[in-house]
């Protein structure tokens, strides 16, 4: 039966529904200009279950868990669950954490960069200038023979394990509730200000994460795959699926009231551009060595990849790293060591990089 997700028409039709979808939730109670940041989201969750203490960013956020477990449906429908590990795990786990502090130095994935642009962030087009100079160094990698080497089909039993920590998850925060006026509720840490604060009601976010999980696990949506596909084989197909992202949320937030033009005051992100395009230059390399970008990782763990599971849990080792030792950004610019992490992300980068080539 033919795929119609994978299709011209099917990826423009996904990247306009997960465009709508993301500035929606923004409108139902999600922080600005990160209706769906995998990142920040990421991010929040470590802060919930106390793997960092930033008091702004704590929340359980059930959009990621409904991408895996999503993607898992879907893969299981189509026959597309296919548990397989064993590519490089160690280097993956190092470029998920790498991946992770660039982001949060530019403060967003590259999702949360094209619906910050649509939302009308200036600073956002210096985050994507940056993630596809990244990319482009990527491609550079790729074509010189760059290789984490390949995965092994395994037990069905491996493919599950991170589906079933997402649903883990689920349970902890279907089970510790937010009590009103208290940051914790059980074994769960809550916002009572910042981003963290600030969520969709919980049925509807999950809701959206199981189906644009799904869609995406059958479309093979991908931002770094849309800009590596265009910059090594001029291949637009991928990029017709982002481009539609980028307008269908503009237009929502068009028609909502959520348009807000200009550099200053923007919500969640801070306007030093240099550091902002720098930082996506490392998460762009990092998601192009790694093979996808932290969407795409997800969805690709839910159908049973473990080395894509090792890589998420690198970004959320990552988070962890980057608000306990101050790497990462705030609205007020950077973090003390933000510098520091981004030049030794970028020097491991391309470490691997030279040193994973395989020779004809």
């Amino acid at each position: 039966m033919k795929n119609f997700f994978a299709t011209r028409p099917g990826i423009i039709g996904v990247g306009t529904i997960i465009g709508v979808l993301a500035a929606l939730l923004q409108y139902w109670g999600n922080p600005g200009n990160m209706g769906i940041c995998v990142a920040c989201f990421e991010r929040d969750i470590v802060g919930a279950i106390g793997l960092h203490r930033a008091e702004v960013v704590q929340y359980l956020r059930p959009e990621i868990i409904g991408f895996v477990l999503g993607s898992l449906v879907a893969s299981y429908l189509f026959k597309e669950f296919r548990p397989r590990l064993g590519s490089a795990p160690v280097v993956r786990f190092i470029l998920g954490i790498f991946a992770m502090l660039g982001a949060l130095i530019f403060l967003g994935c590259p999702w949360r960069a094209l619906l910050r642009l649509s939302g009308g962030d200036g600073n956002a087009l210096f985050g994507l200038a940056g993630l596809i100079a990244g990319i482009w160094i990527g491609t550079l990698f790729l074509k010189s023979g760059f290789n984490l080497g390949r995965s092994e089909k395994t037990y069905s039993s491996a493919g599950w394990l991170f589906p079933l920590s997402m649903l883990g998850l689920l349970l902890l925060l279907l089970f510790n509730p937010q009590i009103p006026g208290t940051s914790k509720s059980g074994v769960l840490l809550y916002s009572l200000k910042g981003p963290g604060a600030m969520h969709a009601p919980l049925a509807i976010s999950l809701a959206v994460g199981l189906f644009v999980g799904f869609i995406a696990q059958r479309s093979r949506f991908c931002t770094m795959g849309a800009f590596r596909d265009l910059l090594l084989f001029r291949q637009m197909h991928l990029v017709s699926g982002v481009m539609a992202l980028v307008v269908a949320a503009f237009v929502t937030n068009l028609m909502v009231g959520q348009f807000h033009p200009g550099f200053s005051e923007q919500p969640v992100a801070h306007t030093l551009g240099l550091w902002n395009a720098a930082g996506m230059v490392l998460a762009g390399l990092a998601f192009t060595l790694a093979g996808g970008c932290p969407g795409r990782q997800l969805f690709l763990a839910g159908e049973g990849d473990g080395d894509a599971a090792v890589f998420v849990f690198g970004m959320i080792t990552g988070a962890g790293l980057a608000h306990n030792f101050g790497l990462a950004s705030s609205p007020q610019g950077l973090g003390p060591n933000g510098i520091t992490a981004l030049v030794v992300g970028l020097l491991v980068c391309l470490f691997i990089g030279f040193t994973m080539r395989q020779k004809a």
